[in-house]
């Protein structure tokens, strides 16, 4: 019994957490503010799953292979983030590092 209120109650939270992520996805204006909201959804709401996993099913081969999935969405979710904003601040200033399409650079922004 304690087990199930457990897994309910990570389960619950990170169904909590991802409600809340993307209410805030839904309110920001432009890709660089929703991706903070992102950030939730991609690390912590699958941790919580598979700390919900492991509970109900200890230390299986399911439990593992869901902790390998977990890592990845762990590690890699930054580099997609970073990735995601880099590319939206090209489309819309003509280039990464801010400089408006014209490409103008302060010598600040070179070093």
């Amino acid at each position: 019994m304690p087990r199930e209120v457990a897994v309910d109650a990570l389960l619950g939270l990170a169904v909590v957490l991802a409600l809340a992520s993307s209410l805030g996805v839904l309110v920001m204006r432009d890709a660089a503010q929703k991706l903070h909201y992102v950030a939730p959804l991609s690390a912590v709401v699958p941790v919580l799953t598979g700390l919900a996993v492991l509970v109900h099913a200890g230390w299986t081969a399911v439990s593992a292979q869901t902790w390998l999935a977990v890592l990845f969405l762990v590690l890699a979710s930054p580099i997609v983030s970073h990735a995601t904003v880099r590319s939206a601040r090209i489309r819309t200033d003509g280039d990464w590092r801010g400089g408006g399409p014209s490409g103008e650079h302060s010598d600040n922004e070179r070093r």
